[in-house]
């Protein structure tokens, strides 16, 4: 497991004047009627149905990087010329860049005007030095110059995105690396800033992620995925004749092997009765792990509902224990573990608001139950070319592989209402089920809210 980088720059206050200003101007630029959320699309989980959506539509691919996705926001004063950088979280919080300058691509004396570029920021890790450096991988555009493009298809928006944002920076910093000289932050190498942290200094670079034709992931397995620097964990797939669409998009798919698919819940633990005192917990002795889904929000409040349990063994639990970190109320990564039938812990992601909404782990635990393998996706790659040069009048390419799975994928059984049994482990093999049990979240003395918040050292 990769680590999760930490987001640079100075937090915008929240609430605060600057903060209601910027969102109402990212709302302006993209064409929104709202600025409650975070604007960025968002990409649905990989079923086998998508296999024939990739041969009948032209996509792009590219690995998918372990990282935060960040919208990097260049607001510029068209009347002064006074540019100021941003990167806008999952939370709809903002962070100010300080040092950056991006010049415009017709004149490089005039500042780039209003931008917003879509991207992850990862942490690579040089395998030799060990030396650790903070990057902005860039693949996706939704303003560029003041100009929305949002409703241009992939490959413009791509286009846009290298030849007006990234060129310009990278050959400013090229030709001329002293601009930074006297400046707080310093600029180093090709496209690439320092800033203070708290801490230490950092490098921060600025990468446009490559991206290849959808019957190339062969490259992208055995070439582009080896040669990095950062964790990965499966491929994105975005529809090229589409437009830019906030919120979950149903033309971009997020592959990942069956089982290492994973859920974002959020992690609330139950303490046994005491032996001594039945009405009390009993804080010292190992809790339940439940995990709640995410229902949306309720009068502007996150709702959430019980889904299942989080196994933990004892070793894992004093481990936890040992960290001094608060554990419940926070948003935990689990996968499904065949093994024993279970959720199974990855990491905490504090980087994200909520859990995954409800129709989202619906879909999460389709892919699981009917996903595609890397070989039966690797199989599939002829068909698919030979479909989108068909659309181009081109020749098809002689048959190498098979183009399906050699065995049908695992039927889905239909979801049952809340009121029907509970999961049934045993459902589907070793996959979780995809039936649903929500209902509502009854209350409990040995929450978190009900006892002290420090326990033997630890933050509950």
């Amino acid at each position: 497991m990769s680590s999760i980088p930490e987001l640079p720059g100075v937090p915008v206050p929240r609430q605060s004047e600057q903060e209601q200003w910027l969102k109402a101007h990212v709302a302006h630029l993209c064409h929104l009627d709202h600025q409650r959320s975070f604007p960025g699309a968002q990409p649905v989980s990989f079923t086998t149905k998508h296999l024939e959506k990739l041969e009948n539509q032209d996509f792009w691919v590219c690995e998918k990087s372990d990282g935060i996705r960040v919208l990097f926001l260049i607001a510029t004063d068209s009347a002064s010329g006074d540019q100021s950088v941003y990167i806008i979280d999952r939370h709809n919080s903002y962070r100010e860049i300080h040092g950056m300058f991006f010049p415009h691509h017709e004149d490089p004396r005039r500042p780039l005007g209003n931008t917003i570029v879509d991207g992850e920021l990862v942490l690579d890790v040089d395998p030799q030095t060990k030396k650790e450096t903070l990057r902005f991988l860039a693949f996706d555009c939704l303003v560029v110059d003041g100009q929305n493009v949002m409703p241009r298809p992939l490959d413009k928006r791509y286009g846009r995105l290298k030849c007006w944002f990234y060129k310009p920076y990278a050959k400013m910093i090229e030709d001329h690396p002293h601009v930074a000289t006297g400046h707080p932050l310093q600029y180093v190498l090709l496209s690439s800033f320092c800033f203070l942290s708290s801490s230490t200094a950092l490098i921060f670079r600025i990468k446009v992620k490559e991206i290849t034709f959808s019957y190339h992931i062969d490259k992208v397995f055995t070439v582009d995925i080896p040669a990095l620097q950062h964790g990965t964990d499966g491929l994105i797939y975005t529809c090229v004749s589409t437009p830019y669409s906030p919120g979950t998009d149903q033309n971009i798919l997020k592959w990942k092997p069956p089982i290492e698919n994973s859920i974002d819940f959020k992690l609330v633990l139950r303490f046994p009765p005491s032996k001594e005192d039945p009405e009390k917990p009993d804080f010292y002795a190992k809790p339940l792990f439940l995990l709640h889904v995410w229902c949306g929000d309720e009068r502007g409040k996150p709702n959430y509902e019980e889904y299942d349990t989080m196994y933990v063994d004892d070793e894992e639990w004093e481990k936890m224990k040992l960290t001094g970190e608060q554990i419940d109320d926070r948003i935990v990564e689990v996968h499904w573990d065949p093994e024993i039938s279970g959720w199974r812990m990855m990491r905490f992601r504090d980087d994200k608001p909520t859990g995954n909404h409800k129709t989202t782990v619906q879909s999460i635990i389709s892919s699981i139950a009917d996903g595609v393998e890397k070989e039966a996706l690797l199989a599939r790659s002829n068909a698919i070319r030979n479909a989108w040069k068909a659309r181009q009048g081109q020749q098809p390419q002689a048959q190498q592989a098979p183009t399906r799975p050699h065995a049908p994928p695992p039927s889905i059984p239909p979801q049952i209402p809340p009121s029907a049994q509970p999961m049934r482990r045993a459902q589907q093999g070793s996959y979780p089920p995809v039936d649903y049990h929500y209902g509502p979240l009854a209350s409990s003395p040995w929450s978190k809210v009900s006892g002290p918040a420090v326990i033997a050292g630890v933050k509950r």
